[in-house]
């Protein structure tokens, strides 16, 4: 049997090709990027981009009513913009199996907030796996599968930050071969869902609930490790790994299948231990579960309700002593930053200076929050940058309405901004709303998307006109700006800050990493003449990481601005700042 070292995300990639998956598709989203990014290498499954997490499951429920297995994968807040179609597929059911992940995270490392989404899969109705290393991960996407069909159901994957990107060996199998192939059946009293047809499906969801909870006392995937049974601990996920590491001896039991719960199986367990733990991040999801039943146990009365745990963490929730700690130097701090040469970097400073009140939205460019650009005054989630221009603009006076800017991203305007930018129109707002096109979908790991030209399995496309969309949708006023230029960015910025209408402005310069050939064009570097230099800083001011301050070897406070030529793109930004011809090209 082969065996590689895989991540989480590459083993729910092969667990989907081995399972016989059909077609996967997603919004890229971090922590579950990585698996389309190989589903693709998959010639058998058809992987793609969609624009958003909701259209990325209804595809998928599309390729399962058609007979064919799907995977759709997302990170946790995807979830809500799939909820729709999601509470409903778990009336319907399915026809081929098909497998939902959600990638949660913890201590939000790249979110905006650190929802568990152990509670839609009791919310919606539907079981959820939880698996704890790469191994699992595959083994339990391929069970996944198969739980779907056979209890008529979609199923829920839940990984963690932590199990995505955790690298651990995988045995490999073979790709199910002796799978019916996909053919359209007419049911339209199971898939049609009208009221009537709704009703008589409640009940069968119900009582699909009802038989997991029993079939997963018998599921290997649940099981008793007894050790010490003085301490028991019910844990499932990452977690499991964390227990086994701080606290060895304890007896454990390991719930593979986090909803619905194995009652018989944790009353079994409970009745073998003398104290009765849960151990699990976020959410007291299986705690208060287990004392609904009745059985006394301990659970985030110790255990943090926030943020990621760890074998320090637990250690420290139990009273037990830590190991010793690393002696050796903490690295220095990283805070975020905008790339060298990025494109959005012209267009928050040029902001700051009008003294925008700027609806933000997700991705790269929310970075403009951080100093010294200082440029994004709200953030809340995918596509809302617009929508919130609309309703501050609805409450604050004719004057400040003139300061109100949206901004946002080429992919996120495609995700959720366009029905914002229709309802601007519609309900007439004075807003102007800044699409920042730099044809990739960024933050993630630079994915393809519909304005990129280009779709996940590197076939041409159309790419999407946004000039073209903006006028369809009712916009009067529409520029395209180089965002590097900064006097016409500061200039059309304001003209249309003016403008009592909705106005939409487009920046048209790609992303420094985009990996496609052709797309961007590193141009000369730059240098800094030091005896030109007065050490105004105020190169500084854009945040760029190529432009460090040099201090004067005397200790004075005059210093120096230095390019570092690695990192310079040669975007021409720094010099439009020097009111002293300090930088110029490098020779």
């Amino acid at each position: 049997m082969k065996k590689e070292i895989l991540s989480g995300n590459e083993a729910i990639a092969r667990g989907a090709y081995e399972a016989g998956c059909r077609v996967a598709c997603a919004y890229p989203g971090t922590p579950s990027t990585e698996i389309l990014e190989n589903t693709v290498n998959y010639k058998e499954i058809n992987s793609s981009w969609a624009p958003n997490e909701k259209v990325a499951l209804e595809v998928a429920i599309g390729a399962s009513f058609g007979g064919g297995r799907a995977l759709c994968t997302m990170k946790h807040v995807g979830v809500n913009v799939a909820a729709d179609p999601l509470f409903t597929l778990s009336y319907t059911g399915v026809n081929g199996g098909l497998v939902l992940v959600t990638a949660d995270d913890p201590e939000m490392h790249s979110s905006q907030n650190e929802q568990d989404n152990r509670n839609y899969a009791k919310f919606a109705k539907v079981p959820m796996l939880e698996p704890a290393d790469s191994q699992e991960c595959k083994e339990f996407t391929r069970l996944a599968f198969e739980l779907s069909e056979q209890y008529d159901t979609p199923v829920m994957l839940r990984t963690t930050t932590r199990i995505s990107h955790s690298k651990s060996i995988v045995a490999l199998g073979e790709r199910a071969n002796d799978l019916p192939e996909p053919k359209l059946i007419k049911n339209a009293a199971k898939l049609v869902m009208l009221p009537g047809n709704a009703r008589v499906r409640h009940p069968f969801v119900e009582e699909r609930i009802k038989k997991l909870s029993e079939a997963g006392a018998d599921m290997a995937i649940n099981r008793r490790e007894l050790r010490d049974t003085s301490i028991g601990i019910i844990t499932s996920g990452v977690c499991y790994q964390y227990v086994r590491e701080a606290l060895p001896d304890a007896s454990t039991l390991k719930l593979g299948m986090v909803h619905p719960l194995p009652q018989t199986l944790i009353r079994e367990f409970a009745a073998q231990v003398d104290k009765l733990y849960v151990v699990e991040e976020l959410d007291p999801f299986i705690e208060e579960q287990v004392k609904a039943m009745g059985i006394a146990v301990t659970g985030k009365e110790l255990i943090p309700l926030c943020g990621e745990l760890s074998p320090g963490r637990i250690r420290t929730a139990f009273g037990l002593q830590q190991p010793p700690a690393d002696a050796g130097d903490k690295l220095p701090g990283r805070p975020p930053n905008m790339c060298p040469g990025c494109p959005h970097r012209g267009v928050f400073f040029a902001l700051n200076q009008l003294k925008a009140y700027v609806t933000g939205d997700i991705g790269c460019y929310t970075l403009g929050f951080m100093p010294p650009l200082s440029a994004m005054d709200t953030c809340v989630c995918m596509g809302a940058s617009i929508g919130m221009a609309t309703g501050v603009s609805k409450v604050v006076s004719a004057e400040e309405k003139k300061k109100v800017v949206a901004v946002i991203g080429d992919s996120t305007f495609l995700h959720t901004g366009i029905n914002g930018l229709m309802d601007m129109v519609y309900n007439n707002s004075t807003s102007t709303v800044v699409i920042l096109d730099n044809r990739i979908t960024a933050m993630t790991g630079r994915q393809d998307n519909p304005a990129s030209g280009f779709t996940l399995m590197d076939d041409p496309s159309h790419r999407i006109d946004f000039p073209l969309l903006c006028k369809s949708l009712g916009v009067k006023h529409i520029q395209v700006i180089n965002p590097f230029d900064l006097e016409q960015t500061k200039n059309v910025l304001r003209e249309e800050m003016e403008r009592p209408e909705p106005s939409v402005i487009i920046t048209d310069k790609p992303c420094v990493l985009v990996k496609r050939e052709g797309v961007f064009q590193k141009g000369p570097v730059y240098e800094v003449a030091v005896e030109k230099c007065t050490g105004c800083r105020a190169c500084l001011k854009i945040g760029c990481p190529a432009i460090e301050w040099r201090p004067a070897g005397d200790g004075s406070k005059k210093g120096t601005a230095f390019i570092d030529p690695l990192l310079c793109t040669g975007c021409d930004v720094c010099r439009q700042l020097c009111k002293f011809d300090a930088i110029g090209r490098a020779k």
